[in-house]
């Protein structure tokens, strides 16, 4: 293989057999289980990076069942989500999500969601199952139960004007890569958007969840201190590709 043609093929690797497809990732029917819970500032404070703040002392703790998308396939997701303000350099400031942890079933997306954007995923056993009248979420760590969470089933519909806003806010994470020497190649805060958003439903109704502590799996690191609010609902939507907003690296 020439060099021009390493240059030209090179996309993800494995350079000759790429884990998952150029984009767009288009999803369907998209199913979003969103608790969200107070927990302890101070810790929130610490685990959220500059230049992003915190907004008060709530995480959105996110189940995804995704069964149609783009390259990925079929898939489940879960994971923390913190509010937080960006402030760029021209003084705007944005409202959005850092995306604090992530834990899937599916190799491509693991791979393909840590080198395009840097989400922080790793291989783990989510599920959402509807159990009659109840919303059953969990999140195994190889045979460890980690987190359990429910949901009434559609107990009240929700306008969709407020979840169609959340959705059009910016998500933000940390990517990095590391060189060979394992010093930091890239260590960069990157953001993302949703796009071609369809909502299909939304609904609300009591919820609850519990997080216990694991070794590699850290949710329970932000500790549910009460649920706040609870919502399920259905879209179509593109995940949009990143930008880089930060460059950690980059002498100040």
């Amino acid at each position: 293989m020439k060099l021009a043609d390493v240059r030209k093929n090179a996309f993800a690797m494995p350079l000759n057999n790429p884990a998952f497809p150029r984009g767009p990732y288009k999803f369907y029917n998209r199913e979003f289980i969103v608790i969200s819970y107070r927990t302890d500032p101070d810790i929130v404070r610490a685990l959220v990076p500059e230049p992003l703040e915190p907004i008060g002392d709530t995480v959105n703790y996110e189940f995804i069942r995704m069964p149609d998308s783009n390259g990925f396939g079929d898939y489940t997701e879960t994971g923390q989500v913190i509010p937080v303000r960006f402030r760029g350099d021209d003084g705007t400031v944005q409202e959005g999500g850092y995306v604090h942890a992530m834990y899937l079933d599916d190799n491509a997306p693991i791979a393909g969601g840590r080198e395009i954007w840097g989400f922080p995923k790793k291989l783990a056993k989510p599920k959402i199952s509807h159990q009659s009248e109840t919303i059953v979420c969990t999140l195994h760590f190889g045979t460890v139960l980690c987190v359990s969470a429910t949901m009434g089933y559609k107990h009240r519909e929700l306008d969709p004007a407020p979840i169609l806003a959340g959705l059009a806010k910016p998500s933000f994470m940390i990517k990095i890569i590391p060189h060979v020497d394992c010093t930091p190649r890239i260590c960069e805060l990157v953001r993302y958007y949703c796009k071609d958003v369809t909502l299909k439903g939304a609904w609300t109704g009591p919820a609850a969840i519990e997080l216990f502590e694991h070794a590699l799996c850290d949710v329970a690191r932000l500790p549910s201190r009460g649920v706040v609010a609870a919502s399920h609902y259905l879209t179509d939507l593109t995940l949009g590709l990143g930008e880089v907003v930060y460059d950690y690296l980059k002498e100040p």
